[in-house]
């Protein structure tokens, strides 16, 4: 099979420093696909590697079936990418910016970026220098997506949206992903990977904790716990078997207890604590 993303034993050190190790995932066609991880858990080197704006030590990229490091100018025109921290020259105007945008694809955006400029209310005639922080990245998805590419590697596309923006966004998206289109989504708002993306892929310090479908990611044994005794209340994570949790609670002879499911929240951030169990 013929992977949008097939990734296998990416390692790269700065100097002594960690990088990313041995970091292998594969992400098949038309899937909208998540990458989550705590700040400097080596998301953004990942990123960048397959973007072909770092030199890795160990490992292959294949995107779309072409090597991300040899290929790299031809690929470029298959793939849409939007940083977390969209940069543009500040005196520039926003018309300007998404024309220069499409130039360096060597299409013709104008209808496409039009519709978009419309979804995402753009306005066109300011300057750079005069957007908020939401509204660069307004200007940012319309770059990254106005010419419609095969794969969309984003870099926390939402942060800075408001919400109807965010629903706006997603309803593009999903509208890519009909067309056939593969999404490499990095994010920090696990509501979004589990509404929209089938699989997703968890990386802490460096190295890959689990990959699998989101479904599976978002199933488990741990049951938060809120015990009542001599009227003081306390509360833990249980990861054994509800026979073993009873036992203790007998033991401990409490007045009261809730037994609950962990939020989705705190289900992911189980992965990313030092010591989880992969």
């Amino acid at each position: 099979m013929e992977y949008a993303v097939d990734i296998n034993h990416l390692t790269k050190f700065y100097g002594k420093h960690r990088g990313i190790k041995d970091i292998s995932l594969q992400v098949e066609k038309g899937d909208i696909f998540g990458f989550l991880g705590p700040n400097g858990a080596g998301k953004s080197t990942t990123i960048r590697s397959m973007l072909g704006f770092l030199r890795y030590q160990e490992g292959s990229i294949r995107l779309l079936g072409m090597d991300a490091s040899t290929q790299h100018r031809d690929l470029m025109r298959r793939v849409g990418y939007m940083p977390s921290e969209p940069f543009f020259y500040p005196d520039m105007k926003v018309k300007d910016v998404i024309s220069f945008a499409a130039g360096a694809q060597g299409k013709d955006c104008k209808k496409m970026s039009h519709r978009m400029c419309e979804m995402f209310e753009v306005e066109q005639e300011k300057r750079i220098r005069e957007l908020s922080l939401g509204n660069r990245k307004k200007v940012s998805i319309v770059c990254a997506m106005q010419h419609e590419p095969e794969l969309l590697i984003l870099d926390e596309p939402t942060s800075g949206l408001d919400p109807l923006m965010q629903d706006a966004f997603f309803h593009l998206l999903l509208e890519y992903k009909e067309k056939g289109t593969t999404c490499f989504l990095s994010s920090h708002v696990l509501s979004e990977v589990k509404r929209y993306c089938q699989n997703a892929a968890i990386i802490r310090e460096g190295e890959l904790i689990r990959v699998d479908s989101v479904e599976n990611l978002s199933r488990s044994r741990v049951r938060r716990v809120r015990v009542w005794k001599n009227g003081k209340e306390e509360h833990f994570s249980w990861y054994q078997s509800a026979q073993e949790l009873i036992h203790k609670l007998e033991e401990e002879k409490v007045d009261d207890v809730l037994i609950e499911e962990p939020s989705l929240d705190e289900l992911f951030s189980a992965y990313y604590e030092k010591g989880t169990e992969k």
